[in-house]
């Protein structure tokens, strides 16, 4: 089992309660006040998780700020107050900060049993496979 630290358990918690604002306040057809709240959340959850100099050096490298400009300028755009143009800057940005870890999830999420067959499916396979493959090569 893997041991955390009383930092990192925050951080988890922290991280999933801005996950659920986040889906939440999608649900409640993006409600601003939600999302903003899930926005900083999330954020400091992830500082907590992996520490503030490794989250400053995850989204400030040279070959990242594009990601990190569509990321953060989502959420300052949340906070403004357009939320569906921020949610969309903010899932762009993700995708493209999080795409050399799709590869690794797709790999576990095909050895988990149900969701596994489920990826494993004719079209979706297909899908899966182009995704993971344009995701590691870049």
């Amino acid at each position: 089992m893997i041991s955390l630290t009383d930092s990192q358990k925050i951080g988890m918690g922290l991280t999933g309660f801005g996950v659920f604002f986040l889906f939440f306040g999608m649900i409640l057809f993006f409600d601003k006040a939600l999302l903003a709240i899930g926005n900083i959340l999330f954020v400091a959850g992830l500082s907590f998780v992996i520490g503030l100099e490794r989250t400053f050096r995850f989204f400030f490298q040279r070959h990242k700020m594009k990601a990190t400009g569509f990321f953060l300028g989502g959420v300052c755009v949340v906070l403004i107050g357009w939320p569906i143009v921020g949610v969309v800057l903010e899932v762009y940005g993700f995708f493209l900060l999080f795409r050399g870890f799709f590869p690794v999830a797709v790999g576990f999420i095909r050895r988990v049993p149900i969701l596994g067959s489920l990826l494993n499916l004719p079209g979706i396979s297909g899908l899966v496979d182009k995704v993971g493959e344009s995701n590691a090569m870049v």
